[in-house]
């Protein structure tokens, strides 16, 4: 494994450094509710577009050019909580959660059998499970709902496997590192929200 590591950091395109970078600074803005945070998104998330792409998961590709849409909404959303709610932190209902999880996997279902049936997609329903969690996690941590890490939490799990298998290894790190930035942005933001005035 540390040698397959070590062959991924010699091979490690100038792009995918970058890619890496701006996304871990991404995920650490976030945690400490910075809007700063939605601008390195961006860029990282518009380096994956490619990235994905060239390792044939045309879902992560299309989820990353997601993740550029969002980042924009995300600055907004995000600067009028600011001004108008003092960065409030919400939480989602139980029955909200349970409404997700079944789009979620009708969702990858329906998108697996096409990807499996039209492109040589590597992993199509993972890649489709990993891609529907976290367009609805993108869109929690607009909305500064508090659960987004748990879908993240999951969705990174997966997607750890996806890029390993892809032999993109420093790309795995770096969602493994999200997995670990995502249980502390959790317990930050938990104890955000219970200190918030009713």
């Amino acid at each position: 494994m540390m040698a397959q590591f070590l062959a991924a950091l010699r091979a490690l395109s100038p792009w995918e450094a970058l890619a890496v970078v701006t996304g871990v600074t991404y995920v650490l803005l976030i945690l400490r509710r910075n809007r700063w945070g939605w601008v390195s998104g961006a860029i990282s998330s518009s380096i994956y577009v490619f990235l994905a792409a060239g390792a044939h998961l045309p879902m992560q590709s299309v989820l990353n050019g997601y993740y550029v849409v969002m980042a924009v909404y995300g600055w907004f959303s995000w600067t009028r909580n600011a001004q108008e709610e003092a960065g409030r932190i919400y939480r989602w209902p139980l029955r909200n959660h349970a409404i997700s999880a079944l789009v979620i996997v009708a969702a990858s279902f329906a998108s697996a059998h096409f990807l499996a049936a039209e492109t040589g997609a590597a992993w199509p329903m993972l890649d489709s499970l990993t891609t529907w969690t976290s367009l609805v996690a993108t869109w929690l941590v607009t909305r500064s709902v508090l659960e987004n890490w748990i879908y993240w939490i999951s969705a990174d799990l997966v997607t750890v496997f996806l890029y390993a298998r892809q032999d993109h290894a420093l790309s795995a790190g770096l969602f493994v590192t999200y997995m670990i930035i995502a249980c502390f942005g959790f317990t930050a933001w938990l104890r955000r929200y219970r200190t918030q005035a009713p």
